[in-house]
């Protein structure tokens, strides 16, 4: 048996996206194997609570808590937000807002929080850690990433602990793509590097979610080669096993699930969207998460706001019923090393994929292998797509190969290593 500690920031009730590699990868480890221990915190403000995935856990867990000091907080303050309203991730590093107080409370997520605004939790977590290693054997120690304040935790504990570390990065760390049109001065950049070279000099094992950010990566640092893994993103077969096949027949829905950024704006996209509509087509639009001002912006300019619904954050449980009933899906890379999370649980459903990105040449061979769909580039209208619909027909069989519970025994493999 196995003790491995799971350094976790967002954990149920939370309702990001993020959580559910970790709490469905935990969950189908094989119980004679590994035992799971949960470092996570205390509470966190700054997302929407989907009490549903508490079914998730475990009651035999060990689960650590701790505080942790939320600038989300002081953020809502400064710009004029009440205490428990949410913020909208685009809402935080968006550009278009020049307001002074957005603007300077900008400049210190940037310049003054490295590696992140989480690394407040950093001290308190260490403190808490250290306390249950103390009394208990951990064998090893697994940190997954955004925020990837949750790897100094990881490094801090295997240094004094001389316990393995196994990074997670769930997205790049110090290029991420964010970050390619916000300032920061030089000496936040080479800390940040600083920091990101320790812990994967430092690991064990190092664990991403694309072959290309782990390509990327082993350049930047060859010292990885021999010693670093893919482990997609996938979905949960599980959770797909009792969802109804339905398709609404009255309008023909493209849906949107997930964050959708100013940057990922596929500018003729919903000029071919109105093209089809004026034609007789009877498409709407919907999103499920936020959406970027300059995307609601394009949309209304081009006369699609009668057919467009957006629904906000919904439980998951709830946002893949809307998948289900959808009749294609829409999805957008932020960059060449990025294979969106969502990708999955859409090609799960069968249902034709829109996808944009630029050079994005792993969720084109994705696409391709599974015949799902196809990828356009930002500026392309996809008229291609609405063509050769008819001859997409999902191949299941490959795509049940990036069932979370095959990534689990890959996981459990590099763990017992």
């Amino acid at each position: 048996m196995k003790n491995v500690l799971f350094i976790t920031y967002f954990w149920p009730p939370s309702g990001k996206a993020s959580l559910h590699w970790p709490l469905d990868i935990i969950n189908y480890l094989p119980e004679d194997k590994i035992r799971p221990i949960i470092l996570t915190v205390e509470e966190e403000s700054s997302t929407q609570k989907d009490l549903s995935l508490l079914a998730k856990v475990k009651p035999g867990w060990a689960i650590i808590k701790s505080k942790a000091l939320e600038p989300f907080d002081i953020y809502r303050k400064f710009i004029g937000k009440k205490k428990n309203e949410i913020i909208v991730p685009s809402e935080a590093i968006s550009t278009s807002n020049k307001s002074l107080a957005h603007r300077i409370a900008l400049w210190i997520r940037l310049n003054l929080f490295v590696p992140d605004a989480r690394v407040g939790w950093y001290f308190t977590a260490v403190k808490a850690a250290k306390k249950y290693i103390k009394l208990n054997t951990v064998d090893a120690i697994v940190s997954i990433g955004p925020p990837h304040s949750a790897h100094l935790i990881g490094l801090t504990l295997s240094r004094k602990f001389s316990i393995p570390h196994i990074p997670v990065l769930i997205d790049p760390w110090t290029n991420i793509v964010y970050y390619k049109n916000l300032k920061r001065n030089i000496a936040a950049v080479k800390l940040d590097n600083y920091l990101e070279k320790s812990v994967l000099k430092n690991s064990e094992h190092t664990i991403f979610v694309t072959k290309t950010t782990l390509q990327d990566y082993n350049t930047k640092y060859p010292f990885l080669s021999g010693k670093s893994f893919v482990l997609y993103w996938g979905y949960d077969e599980k959770a797909f096993e009792s969802l109804p096949v339905t398709i609404d027949n009255s309008e023909e829905i493209i849906l949107h699930a997930g964050n959708i950024f100013d940057y990922q704006n596929p500018v003729n996209f919903w000029k071919t969207l109105k093209r089809q509509i004026d034609k007789g087509k009877q498409l709407k639009l919907k999103f499920i998460g936020t959406v970027g001002e300059k995307i609601k912006d394009e949309i209304k300019n081009n006369g699609l706001l009668p057919h467009t619904e957006f629904q906000g954050f919904l439980p998951y449980l709830e946002m893949l019923k809307e998948l289900m009933k959808a009749k294609y899906l829409l999805v957008c890379a932020s960059e060449p090393r990025h294979v969106p999370g969502k990708l999955f649980e859409y090609l799960r459903t069968g249902k034709p994929i829109i996808a944009f990105g630029e050079n994005n040449a792993e969720v084109k061979d994705i696409l391709q292998k599974a015949n799902a769909g196809m990828i356009f580039r930002y500026d392309d209208d996809c008229e291609e797509f609405f063509n050769s619909v008819d001859n997409f027909s999902t191949n299941i069989s490959y795509v049940k190969e990036f069932n979370r519970k095959s990534i689990a025994y890959s996981f459990k493999n590099i763990l017992l290593k």
